[in-house]
């Protein structure tokens, strides 16, 4: 039996009020608050790190990718103003200008000179991969391109605010109550958007929800890469590449196809690795154990590049991501479930208010069932595990949180509840600000009419 404390009543002092409170200052966050903020709405962002920007940041999960469809960008708005913003400092790199036909290259001199940046379609069956519009970028780029944008909204950002419970009354959600070092403070809004992530928000408000999990991974950079060294080798020696590159994924225990990639940074590469699976980003005994084990895992792998790989001699750990790479946690049962047939047949909704590379998200599947003015964005949105492991890059979730927090002032400015917002209001003003809400179905979507 487990040992329980019980704690007596408390008062906790009301420390903010604003029309939209915003819980999670990662990507889907930054949008949401600064969409929001743009539309005239009061906006406080919550923050649990002392850093904004999540996993694209604190998580270092350094490509932007799954926003084009053949050669139609479809996510823009907030997320390619970010990226704009870090091309400017030089922090981001792109494989062509969007403003240019976006083309498909599926040449060896294409592959040569992007795949090691991560930019190509990693969907497709071919190889080489086409070579696609998406952005490689500095993890510190994109909290400074974060911090301009939600400064000139006007936002206001509280960091070192560790989300605790929700604030609910009836079925409707008041606030938030959140853990910082002044103690436990409350902070109230008219409309709350959860983008934690991990559902933490309408969890607490006993909304519905299943829980699943992928794969838990420890991401790190390394400084002292001769990378133009390290793909000549691939390159002018690809026998003996293979068996380096089998021997490096052997050890490090898990991958994607490529263990390191390029980033803006000159000698400095990224490892979105090593990948361990069957472990829980919800249990702090597996999140401790995923931070130890990727560690060790990287210091092996470390020593052995020194020794075999061409390029990687000088190579040093420069830091390791202060935040587990977590995938999949709660994921929303709300007004609809999102399929994996939904998103491998390009399914198309009346209420689509974003997309991501060539799937739509209908508004429903943003809205919890059982409470009122509790919106839902990011990686947790309501989908089955399958659909969502198809359907959470970074800038997808950008897309759910701008349109989450044009959604929030609609419903104030109609005096209505977020779950009676009008959908055409919000696509109209999401085209107005540059996003695409996916209302324009591409020639090869299917169709599924929105419920009455």
């Amino acid at each position: 039996m487990t040992q329980t404390i019980h704690q007596p009543a408390r008062h906790i002092d009301v420390v903010d009020r604003s029309d939209v409170v915003v819980v999670g200052g990662g990507p889907a966050g930054i949008s949401a608050a600064v969409s929001a903020a743009r539309n005239g709405a009061s906006v406080t962002l919550l923050e649990r790190y002392p850093y904004i920007g999540g996993l694209a940041a604190g998580g270092m999960v350094l490509v932007l990718d799954d926003m084009i469809n053949e050669l139609e960008v479809t996510v823009r708005g907030i997320c390619m103003e970010m990226i704009e913003r870090m091309k400017v400092w030089g922090l981001c790199v792109t494989p062509t200008d969007r403003d240019r036909l976006i083309e498909f290259r599926e040449t060896p001199e294409a592959w040569q000179r992007w795949a090691r940046w991560g930019l190509f379609d990693f969907h497709t069956q071919s190889m080489p991969h086409p070579i696609c519009f998406s952005a490689a970028f500095d993890p510190d780029g994109f909290k400074r391109a974060a911090y301009d944008i939600l400064g000139l909204a006007g936002v206001k950002l509280r960091t070192h605010s560790w989300f605790s419970s929700a604030i609910v009354e009836g079925k409707t959600i008041k606030g938030v109550i959140c853990q910082t070092k002044a103690g436990m403070e409350a902070i109230l809004g008219d409309v709350v958007i959860d983008t934690t992530g991990d559902l933490d928000v309408a969890a607490s408000a006993g909304a519905s929800h299943v829980e699943s999990n992928f794969i838990l991974t420890t991401v790190s950079r390394w400084g002292g890469v001769d990378t133009e060294a390290a793909e000549r080798f691939e390159r002018e020696d690809p026998e003996a590449f293979k068996l380096v590159d089998h021997e490096a994924k052997r050890l490090i225990g898990g991958c994607w196809s490529f263990w390191w990639l390029k980033t803006p940074l000159p000698g400095v590469v990224w490892l979105n690795c090593p990948h361990m699976p069957k472990l829980s980003g919800l249990k702090v005994e597996d999140l401790t154990q995923a931070e130890l084990e990727g560690r060790a895992r990287i210091a092996r792998l470390l020593d052995f590049a020194r020794e075999k790989m061409p390029g990687f001699e000088k190579a040093y750990v420069v830091d390791f991501a202060p935040q587990t790479g977590v995938r999949q946690t709660r994921l929303l049962e709300g007004d609809y479930v999102v399929t994996k047939d939904d998103v491998m047949t390009r399914r198309h909704f009346a209420d689509t208010v974003c997309r991501g590379r060539d799937y739509y998200t209908p508004y429903r599947a943003m809205l919890p069932k059982e409470i009122d003015q509790l919106i839902v964005a990011g990686r947790h949105y309501s989908a089955t595990p399958q659909a969502q492991k198809s359907s959470r890059e970074i800038p997808p979730c950008m897309a759910m949180g701008e349109a989450a927090g044009v959604a929030a002032v609609v419903a104030l400015n109609a005096g209505t509840t977020v779950r009676r917002a009008d959908i055409k209001a919000i696509q109209k003003q999401m085209r107005a600000q540059g996003a695409d809400p996916g209302d324009v179905p591409s020639e090869n979507a299917t169709y599924l009419e929105a419920a009455e």
